[in-house]
């Protein structure tokens, strides 16, 4: 008997998937997982820190897991990882969750950016670094980096360098009234001992060459260590303030690279490139708390930052805005404001500094509702 030949006929279409069960969306638990402490991340690697303070401290490396890819991870952040956790040369664990954390500092390109960066995660304290003098201090920059602070329900502390180059006061009458607390820290030449000449090259005049030959400390270092002890505090300044040189000093094993201040342009260069959490010695070198550095900034926006919440960053105006008109915007011009009344009454000593807070607040607040 001749064999069939098969033609259309015999086709048939094969099972629709749509009676077919579907792929669970169910994930593993991963109740064994460990838990790590994020203290770098770099260009899809992340640094952890497990078992802190046991004596099965270890570092590890790992990845994200699949399921994580829109979370980003962050300096600080506390997260579950399975796999190999020996820390061992070669091995890679996987971070399967990120959990709750406790603030958040954020901040955008500009105020109208809609995309917020996450610049780190459970930290309680902003440390805001502002040079004296070289590169000159700007208001701004510190007001903002305030209601961040404020917004993210974090304490403010402001340290101030290069004392020895400029006065503090102005900056103190201005920030101290309205709970700020404020650090002033200056360079001492040290010759005899040669001290602190590693990492200071983003001093004036000075670069790794020059600061073999001229050795300088900060001081007085232990006033900022008694601030930052027992907490994990990010510190946060724009190029060539000092900031590295100051964690350098804090923590003399971080090696954080520092450069130099333009000249001309009296700005410097970015020499951190990416946050890392550091370990806090005391004065006998025991674990006394974190600190983040992170890279230099030039700019701090604030588009993530309700407008209703820019003013409780400004306690001072805060009280005063309670007599303002219902529905007062706040702005120059505003009918009734009594902002305006508050600048008008300040005593002559007082003026100047009343001027600059409102200046400031009404700048943020023109910039993040569009009216600049």
């Amino acid at each position: 008997m001749a064999r069939r030949v098969r033609d259309e006929s015999d086709f048939r279409d094969r099972a629709s998937n749509k009676n077919s069960r579907p792929r669970t969306k169910q994930r593993p638990q991963h109740e064994d997982a460990e838990t790590g402490l994020v203290t770098g991340v770099d260009r899809g690697r992340y640094t952890l820190l497990l078992d802190e303070d046991q004596p099965s401290e270890r570092t590890i490396l790992a990845m994200k897991a699949r399921e994580l890819t829109r979370n980003r991870v962050v300096c600080g952040d506390r997260v579950d990882i399975v796999g190999d956790t020996t820390g061992e040369d070669g091995t890679l664990a996987r971070i399967v969750r990120i959990q709750e954390r406790t603030s958040t500092l954020r901040r955008t390109a500009d105020d109208t950016d809609p995309y917020e960066r996450i610049i780190v995660a459970n930290a309680d304290q902003l440390v805001i670094v502002t040079a004296l003098a070289q590169p000159e201090p700007r208001t701004r920059m510190i007001d903002r980096c305030v209601v961040a602070a404020y917004d993210a329900g974090m304490d403010v502390l402001l340290c101030l360098t290069k004392a020895d180059l400029a006065d503090a006061t102005s900056l103190r009458e201005l920030y101290e009234p309205i709970g700020v607390k404020v650090v002033v820290t200056r360079r001492v030449h040290d010759s005899a001992t040669g001290a602190g000449h590693a990492g200071h090259g983003d001093e004036p005049g000075h670069n790794s060459s020059d600061a073999a030959e001229e050795a300088w400390r900060i001081e007085p270092l232990e006033a900022v260590r008694a601030e930052l002890e027992g907490r994990t505090s990010v510190l946060v300044g724009h190029s060539g303030v000092g900031k590295s040189t100051l964690v350098n000093a804090l923590v003399p094993d971080a090696y954080r690279a520092t450069g130099v201040v333009n000249d001309v342009t009296g700005r410097g260069r970015h020499t951190s490139t990416s946050a890392v959490a550091l370990r806090l010695p005391d004065a006998d070198g025991n674990p006394a708390g974190w600190v983040i550095d992170t890279p230099g900034v030039r700019s701090f926006g604030l588009a993530h930052v309700d407008v209703e919440n820019l003013l409780k960053a400004f306690d001072d105006l805060d009280v005063v805005a309670d007599d303002c008109p219902r529905g007062c915007t706040h702005l120059d011009g505003a009918p009734d404001c009594a902002l305006d009344d508050w600048l008008e009454a300040s005593p002559e000593d007082e003026k100047a500094a009343r001027t600059a807070r409102v200046e400031s607040f009404r700048r943020l607040l023109a910039a993040r509702t569009g009216t600049v």
